[in-house]
């Protein structure tokens, strides 16, 4: 029958400083299942390091090992992981438990890894407790628990996947005799119901109790003998285990843990998490409002280019903005007007002539902006009447002695309380009665902030400007065309009308895109210089969860030597960073509503206009981040060595 474990030219060397030290050498080892062995040493002979060899916590320098038939040197870590799963359960000197976690949860943990329902490990948990009387603390922490009561709670654990073979690591270094004597005792009937029982100890006393005693001595077996004074027991069969869950379900279980740990770890250190949290929380309200005042800007000049009327293309004279000598080109007039309108693709047409000068009424005389305009101005402009109404009679080529006012114009002459409409407003020396008047104008991009009045456009010719020049004609296009084509066949009427190009045009929704596309631009470039807040924010987190590792260090160590995957470590590390950044998501999206609530209330001048685009575009970025910062620290601890993360305790 072959051995369980083998051991052929064993060795285990360390490296400190330029000192290479020979912890063992050479070691020739056989332990059948069933068996119980006391391997014993003074401190620093190497039964410790040969130990967690056995077990999977460490591997050889040099050597074969060999369990149940197996080369455990060709395993990764991952398959390391499984043998201790499988079949190990270790019993440690300082017990190595939990705090944060209660007795059962203590020794529900190698299942946990194993993929065993909540449920079910649960109940295996509370049968082994109970067996090692320890029922009456079951929900207990250990700081609750004295130090005989820990070392069961960890004997429980050993046995949670069955511990075909219990590693005991000075099981009562840390008793009293007495205590120490029950431990003793609980092994021997660990061994009589057929489990695999390897103890290390100084002292031989306690080795006694074992079936075979081996020595060790300056890192070499010494002597190998059977205990004549233990008590025979029958050949033990192999010890039963549960297999192990499928992948997907394991997975969810493992997951769902690592979950609650990540929670409980943020709950049990408040105030640093807090600081956390508090870097990630100003990245988020940073992008979310530089997105959201972007947008506001974005909407405030688009509803100044749409005062320019929707769908409108406005004709002027000359050859361009540039042209100097346009204000003196007397190239429009009323009848490109009135021969517009009667194309397909118009819906209306007016002409329009601006002058500035003097209005006066009573004794208030201020300069204004006098604008010659037909009814058809009002509809193209897109400028509803608020008060009265537009120009009297049918025909805007009487020149009417009317006017229609703007809410400035309104404010400066009549104030709030006065209603203008049948007032006399003179208007560069000649008396017009103002008929109606208009709302504000939200003033569009370049909009005179002078008072505005609009009179009929040959009242202005034949009345105030003594001559027929238009300073642009203003047309609105069908809603049914685009205005690109729309302005297309204008331009072609318009040369074919004159014989030559003396005229320009200006296409608002073009000017609308432009600006769009334009202050999208802008908006991405602001909002990634504010990204440079979630970026300090995951260097928060990184460093939490660079502490959080370094403080845990033995936890980590003893996940692993019940069996974690280098994976599940990682997994748990990475979804408590993800779970700080969730939360701080939470909270910036919470507080960047607030503060854009805040801004319609006090008035700020460019309102913050949050989006959901910016809401999702800032919670994947600071997951993104928290994954990025979170994925170095996490992947740091899954690479620990379960020996040496023990170790610092």
């Amino acid at each position: 029958m072959a051995h369980l474990i083998e051991l052929r030219g064993l060795g285990r060397s360390f490296v400190l400083g330029n000192e290479t030290v020979e912890a063992l050498k050479g070691i020739d080892l056989e332990i059948d299942r069933g068996e119980f062995v006391a391997l014993v040493g003074a401190s620093g002979s190497g039964k410790s390091t040969l130990m967690n060899i056995l077990g999977c916590l460490d591997t050889p320098t040099v050597g074969t090992y060999r369990l149940a038939g197996q080369d455990v040197s060709r395993f990764d870590e991952g398959g390391l992981a499984e043998l201790r799963r499988k079949h190990f359960g270790f019993i440690f000197q300082r017990y190595h438990l939990l705090n944060s976690m209660s007795a059962i949860s203590n020794v529900e943990l190698p299942a946990l890894y194993k993929g065993v329902s909540k449920s079910r490990r649960e109940a295996r948990a509370r049968e082994l407790l109970t067996q090692l009387g320890l029922e009456d603390r079951l929900e207990h922490r250990p700081m609750e628990m004295s130090g005989g009561q820990q070392q069961r709670v960890s004997i429980a654990r050993a046995l949670m996947n069955g511990g075909e073979i219990i590693l005991a690591d000075e099981p009562t270094g840390a008793l009293d005799s007495k205590t120490g004597a029950t431990v003793l005792d609980l092994l021997k009937t660990l061994h009589a119901e057929a489990h695999t029982i390897i103890m290390v100890t100084h002292d031989m006393a306690a080795a006694q109790h074992a079936d075979r005693i081996v020595e060790i001595n300056d890192g070499e077996i010494f002597s190998d003998w059977p205990n004549t004074s233990s008590v025979a027991l029958a050949a033990p069969g192999p010890v039963g285990q549960e297999e192990e869950a499928g992948f997907l379900a394991s997975f969810i279980r493992r997951s769902s843990e690592a979950a609650r740990i990540a929670l409980r770890s943020i709950a049990a250190h408040r105030l640093r998490s807090a600081l956390t949290l508090f870097g990630i929380v100003v990245g988020i309200v940073a992008v979310i409002a530089v997105v959201g005042l972007g947008e506001g800007g974005q909407r405030i000049v688009l509803d100044q280019i749409n005062s320019l009327g929707a769908n409108s293309i406005s004709i002027l004279p000359g050859k361009g903005w540039d042209d100097e000598n346009a204000q003196n080109v007397d190239t429009l007039t009323p009848e490109d007007a009135a021969a517009l309108v009667e194309q397909s693709y118009v819906n209306s047409v007016s002409p329009l002539a601006r002058d500035t000068g003097k209005l006066m009424f009573d004794s208030r005389n201020v300069d204004g902006v006098i604008n010659g305009v037909s009814n058809a101005y009002f509809e193209v402009a897109r400028l509803p009447i608020a008060q009265g109404n537009r120009f009297t009679g049918n025909d805007d080529s009487h020149a009417l002695q009317e006017a229609i006012i703007e809410d400035n114009a309104r404010r400066t002459f009549f104030g709030d309380s006065r209603n203008p409409v049948g007032e006399i407003l003179v208007v560069k020396g000649v008396p017009f009665v103002i008929v109606g008047v208009i709302g504000e104008l939200g003033g569009s991009l370049g909009q005179d902030k002078r008072p505005q009045v609009f009179v009929p456009y040959n009242s202005m010719f034949s009345r105030i400007s003594g001559s027929q020049r238009l300073s642009e004609i203003v047309v609105r296009v069908n809603e049914d065309v685009g205005t690109d084509a729309a302005e297309q066949a204008l331009i072609a009427f318009m040369e074919k009308r004159h014989g030559t190009r003396d005229f320009f045009t200006f296409n608002s929704d073009q000017l609308r895109r432009t600006i769009q596309a334009t202050t999208q631009t802008l908006s991405i470039l602001v909002a990634s210089i504010a990204a440079v807040a979630l970026l300090v924010g995951g260097v928060g987190v990184m460093n939490i969860m660079l502490v959080s590792i370094t403080e845990r260090t033995s936890e980590i160590g003893l996940r692993m030597a019940v069996g974690a995957r280098p994976s599940d470590i990682m997994m748990q590390f990475l979804i408590e960073a993800l779970a700080v950044t969730a939360i701080g998501s939470c909270a910036g999206v919470a507080l960047a509503f607030g503060v854009g609530k805040l801004t319609d209330y006090v008035g700020v001048p460019i309102p913050m206009v949050i989006s959901w685009q910016a809401v999702v575009i800032g919670c994947a970025m600071a997951v993104v981040i928290g994954a990025i910062f979170g994925f170095f620290p996490a992947r740091r601890a899954a690479q620990l060595k379960p020996v040496d993360a023990l170790a610092r305790d």
